[in-house]
């Protein structure tokens, strides 16, 4: 087994981000009976949750001296998951009475920033939040023992910098605010605008442009149909479509999707794959994030490669700093608050000596096996992280470690009936549904915790 932290006291542990990950890792930990410090840069809890009207100066945001803006919130942003699905397991996300509040099933990224201060009232959790607070880095203290970590930190506004010593760092920084790009061929000498979807807002830039969005994520179509409303035509681009894909949107006469982009041109024209020119005025990747972990020296054992962060046993501990240092949210096409719940009570009752894991040999193994058994499949690096359908299996994994229940039925068919809805009607998913007697079930588990 791994040497677990003593159990006989209480560990002094950093969190790193106060989102939605940070603020249900900073309560397990003290129910687990650690003391907790929440780093947090910005001036309140919520994480990417927090929209702004501010965009990064670099609209690709790849200068590096940008001045970073961390939440990808769009204004229109409505969530593309039940309310009942998305929140915590016992925390449950429902109407709540309040100025301003979104009632719809499906609402508005406000509520849910709404409901995220919810739970951190109820549970106390900005007493342990230092905000407008930046790790600068962090990196193992062996000098004051085995798994120890130096944490170097500076506040804004009294401009004092830190350097302090925890047991253990649990790192909740989110990956939503480092992009990655599409690369297409001709690109450098292409003369229109080029922009990642992290800094999209509103769609009046976009009035009787013509438009291009890279990619086939949530947030593509759903920008592709806000920008529709004022362009002069829009046109999404996707690796995944068959090269002869060129279909005309139901209900839109200047929406299309094709297959991918072939190359694009100093004239200004876009070739795609399935033969079609266009002179183009703006294309917006919409192709995702990169893991970032700007602040974490490890001296090259925990890296992020090709988007594969490794090695990392469950997704969570790298083995050869197990227990001290762990990562929630990683994993991605999930539930993600009621995985991020499970990740935090796992690591809680690990770092108190609760729960064991296993060797550091034998995490390795385990791990080495997963990324053999990903190669001879033939899924790429960046996918080493997608969970999809085997995401309740995980939960379940997590849940057995905890001693907790396993995912509630209701929220497993609720969430695969969602995914149909949205494939066959994206358009309407989100306010036309037929599954109330799921609903029903919700509720009547939801009244455990009222």
């Amino acid at each position: 087994m791994a040497p677990a932290l003593s159990p006989t006291r209480s560990h002094h542990v950093a969190v790193i981000g106060a989102g939605p990950a940070g603020l249900v890792a900073a309560r397990e930990l003290r129910r687990e009976g650690h003391s907790v410090v929440v780093f947090e840069k910005q001036k309140q809890v919520g994480g990417t949750w927090i929209y702004t009207d501010e965009v990064e100066s670099d609209p690709l945001s790849v200068d590096p001296t940008r001045s970073v803006v961390h939440s990808s919130v769009y204004r229109s942003l409505r969530i593309n998951g039940t309310r009942e699905c998305t929140g915590y397991r016992d925390f449950p996300f429902v109407v709540r009475s309040g100025v301003s509040r979104d009632p719809r099933r499906f609402p508005s990224h406000g509520e849910v920033l709404a409901y995220l201060k919810d739970f951190a009232k109820e549970f106390g959790i900005e007493e342990m939040v230092r905000f407008e607070t930046e790790v600068v880095k962090v990196s193992p203290a062996a000098e004051e023992g085995i798994g120890k970590w130096r944490i170097e930190s500076t506040e804004k506004e009294k401009k004092v910098r830190r350097d302090e010593i925890y047991d253990a760092v649990v790192v909740c920084n989110g990956h939503y605010v480092e992009p990655r790009h599409a690369e297409i061929p001709g690109l450098s000498s292409w003369p229109g605008k080029e922009m990642h979807s992290h800094n999209y807002r509103i769609p009046e830039p976009f009035r009787d442009k013509v438009v291009v969005l890279i990619g086939n994520s949530s947030s593509a179509e759903d920008i592709s149909r806000d920008i529709a409303r004022v362009a002069k035509e829009v046109h999404v681009a996707c690796r995944s479509n068959p090269a002869d894909t060129f279909i005309k949107q139901t209900g839109y006469n200047n929406l299309w999707t094709h297959s991918m982009i072939e190359s694009v041109h100093e004239d200004g024209s876009v070739v795609y794959q399935n033969g079609k020119t266009i002179s183009v005025d703006i294309i917006m990747h919409c192709t995702g994030y990169k893991y970032h972990f700007p602040f974490l020296d490890t001296n090259g054992i925990v890296t992020v490669d090709d988007n594969r962060v490794g090695p990392l046993y469950k997704d969570v501990f790298p083995p050869a700093f197990a227990p001290s240092l762990s990562f929630i949210g990683i994993p991605w096409q999930v539930l993600p608050f009621p995985m991020f719940e499970l990740q935090s009570k796992w690591i809680a009752g690990v770092l108190s000596g609760r729960i064991p894991l296993p060797s550091k040999e034998d995490m390795m193994i385990e791990i080495k096996t997963f990324y053999s058994t990903l190669e001879v499949q033939g899924i790429p690096k960046r996918y080493t992280h997608r969970m999809g359908n085997t995401q309740f299996e995980y939960d379940n994994w997590l849940a057995s470690q905890c001693g907790c229940s396993e995912t509630e039925e209701w929220r497993k068919e609720m969430c695969l009936a969602n995914g149909v809805r949205k494939e066959a009607h994206p358009e309407t998913y989100r306010d036309e549904w037929d599954d109330h007697h799921l609903v029903s079930e919700a509720y009547q588990d939801f009244s455990l915790y009222s």
